[in-house]
């Protein structure tokens, strides 16, 4: 790998024009598909397969009358007039939608002076977000005196592709700006701070135009954007930092400008393979649940985090090539330089050498900090709130709770019940109503073959919250008893069966994922580091960070830790989150062990000493990682301020565990460790050795 890695630094820089072309017209050729990649995103990609709301959905496909997405028009105004002559408005511009029926009477309120016209979607589309827009085109507007909106879940989702455009536009305005900073801090000079963030913005802007083909295929998910933006600036700007800082210091001390670029990328460029190797690892885990949304995700990140790693061993060594020594211009007073960078040297020696002076006291502390932090994660606790993802002053999220006051939380939430027997489908009616939870039952529904047989149930509560779950397994506890009496099955659908159904595989089967892995990771840094412990004691320590994230997350978002500070927490952890978490926080997290590891291996090799080899190791790289974890932190906060509320969930655990592994983990933990273990952490048996062409170290 260091070989190939330093050949292709070569050829790259001979061949630099023509690299740095290349990518140039990929730019250009991406360019209108990247400025449209949330075009074709979708809010949906829940499904579950096999799952009880999936079986349930397509039975629901056999009663014509009420199969299809609802949606509703609200219409209000001051007087009952202007609010009957807008509904006559909004149903003749219905009339030009083929696939869009009434469903069911009008519901009026306030004397006439709200009226609430319910719509069917009886289209292919499942999720019904591309009829939403249009939908709100058409019919959104406050003429006449009178406002009409339109609501129900693809509404939602439809306002959410504009709003998610507009905070991730605010989320890199204010995270570009926030990497340069800290990488002209890092560097002292601006040239070589711009390089990172060219990588940074190439990486994420042909990701772009890759999700937009990809959605053209599949069903993207609407979060994908945010996510691969947030991890793809992290990404691209750190794995430039590590070879630009590289090259630098080989210049700093006489090397020619092709030897210190073919040793960077030879040394840091494999970290940078390898880290970015991990990452992809640790995000295929999220293709173990059977969710096409995730698997979305997953595969936003995976492409991002692919495309930075392309970028820095290609076209990272052409722009170091042209700039060369020139790339001290433009220095920032008292900022970087060598003797500045030789004190920082100094104090991570003597830092190194305090904490292996007494490592059982710096791991049991350091350890017992992190198990402190995690220890709310056993009160964990997620939920599903679709309407929670849009600001309070977005248009759809005003029109559906006004729509909750008046038609009751539970309109668009109802529970069907299906069944095959006419009697029982009788009983379950009866029996649900009362239901505490339940507002109200419908009569039974007979299919047009009269086989299957139609209860649905309105809940009087949130459908997202946890009072409609208890409702949930009531009902469906009294249906099933009820349906099992007639010896037939009910089967129920609906929007909180749905989320407890995606619940199942992103949280409880959680485990599944980390035991994923934790297995390929454990290997991936086998191959890199040639010892047996080394990637066992790193992937110990990345739970660590990931627990510590769990922990954090509960504090803030579940039990409210900082509303002092006005921010209004939600209560819950969104479902994906936990999983999402993990992944990334797993693969990025190496980024910084892989970086330390393969410093501290390379003086072990030249010397042999332990200690020694760990000393060196964190000194040249510390100031590096510190850099490159405030980079990804200040990344996570700038989308943590903009995001959505799974987005500001997702950006405070990536930050904290981030900014954990980099200083406890990293400055702590990691140099204890490897002072009790000693030679013991290059072990490798000889078999294993052969297998991997290696003598081993000791």
């Amino acid at each position: 790998m260091e070989a190939a890695l330093a050949r292709l630094a070569g050829w790259t820089a001979r061949r630099r024009t023509p690299v740095i072309l290349v990518w140039l017209a990929l730019i250009v050729a991406g360019a209108w598909f990247s400025l449209h990649q949330t075009d074709r995103l979708t809010g949906g990609g829940w499904e579950v397969e096999g799952s009880e709301s999936v079986r349930a959905s397509d039975l629901l496909r056999r009663f014509p009358e009420v199969s299809g997405i609802r949606f509703g028009v609200l219409v209000e105004s001051a007087s009952r007039e202007e609010t009957q002559a807008a509904v006559a408005r909004a149903r003749a511009e219905l009339g030009e939608f083929e696939e869009m029926r009434p469903f069911g009477k009008p519901e009026i309120f306030e004397s006439g002076q709200v009226v609430l016209v319910p719509i069917l979607y009886t289209g292919e589309d499942r999720n019904g977000i591309d009829q939403a827009t249009d939908l709100r085109r058409a019919l959104v507007s406050d003429d006449g005196g009178a406002s009409v909106r339109v609501v129900g879940a693809p509404a939602i989702w439809s306002n959410f592709q504009e709003v998610s455009k507009e905070q991730l536009a605010t989320a890199e305005a204010i995270g570009f700006p926030l990497v340069l900073l800290i990488l002209v801090a890092a560097f002292g000079t601006v040239v070589a701070a711009a390089a990172p963030l060219a990588l940074g913005f190439v990486s994420v802007f042909l990701t772009g135009a890759v999700i937009y083909l990809l959605s053209r295929a599949t069903e993207m998910s609407v979060f994908v954007t945010n996510m691969a933006s947030m991890i793809g600036i992290g990404v691209a700007v750190d794995y430039s930092l590590f070879v630009v800082s590289r090259f630098r210091h080989r210049l700093h001390e006489g090397w020619t400008q092709e030897r210190a670029l073919r040793e960077a990328l030879a040394t840091s460029g494999t970290a940078v393979v390898f880290s970015g190797a991990t990452v992809v690892v640790s995000l295929a885990g999220l293709f173990l649940p059977a969710v096409t949304a995730v698997r979305s995700l997953a595969i936003g990140a995976i492409v991002v985090v692919s495309i930075a790693v392309l970028a820095t061993i290609t076209l990272l060594p052409a722009l170091l090539a042209v700039a060369g020594g020139r790339i001290e211009r433009l220095r920032v007073p008292r900022l970087g330089g060598g003797r500045e960078s030789g004190r920082t040297d100094r104090f991570w020696h003597v830092w190194t050498a305090q904490v292996m002076r007494r490592p059982v006291v710096a791991l049991v502390g350091s350890a017992a900090v992190m198990l402190a932090l995690a220890a709310p994660v056993v009160a964990l606790r997620t939920e599903n709130h679709g309407l929670a993802q849009l600001p309070r002053d977005a248009e759809v999220r005003e029109a559906m709770e006004r729509t909750a006051e008046l038609a009751g939380p539970g309109y668009f939430g109802p529970i069907p019940i299906v069944t095959s027997d006419v009697q029982a489908a009788r009983e379950i009616a009866s029996a649900v109503g009362e239901v505490d939870a339940v507002a109200r039952v419908g009569e039974p529904i007979a299919s047009p073959d009269r086989r299957l047989h139609l209860v649905i149930a309105t809940l009087a509560v949130d459908p997202d919250s946890s009072a409609a779950r208890d409702a949930y397994f009531e009902v469906k506890a009294v249906s099933e008893r009820l349906a099992a009496r007639r010896g037939v099955d009910a089967e129920l659908d609906g929007q909180t069966g749905f989320n407890i159904d995606v619940e199942k595989p992103l949280v409880g089967d959680l485990w599944k994922i980390i035991l994923f892995i934790l297995a390929l990771s454990y290997v991936v840094l086998l191959l890199l580091l040639r010892s047996v412990l080394l990637p066992l004691k790193a992937v110990v320590m990345n739970l660590l960070s990931v627990g510590a994230a769990y922990g954090v997350l509960v504090a803030v978002f579940q039990w409210g830790w900082l509303d002092w500070t006005g921010y209004d927490s939600p209560g819950y952890l969104e479902t994906i989150i936990p999983a999402i978490v993990l992944a990334v926080t797993f693969g990025l997290s190496m980024d910084y062990e892989v970086f330390l590891l393969t410093r501290i291996r390379e003086r072990y090799g030249v010397h042999g000493d332990n200690e020694r080899a760990v000393a060196e190791g964190l000194a040249s790289s510390a100031r590096v990682i510190t850099a490159a974890a405030l980079i990804m932190a200040a990344v996570f906060g700038a989308f943590t301020i903009a995001g959505a509320t799974s987005i500001k969930q997702l950006g405070v655990g990536l930050a904290v565990a981030i900014l954990l592994d980099a200083t406890v983990v990293r400055l702590v933990l990691v140099p204890a460790t490897m002072r009790l273990l000693g030679d013991w952490n290059w072990w490798l048996p000889r078999p294993l050795a052969r297998l991997l062409r290696v003598a081993p170290a000791g």
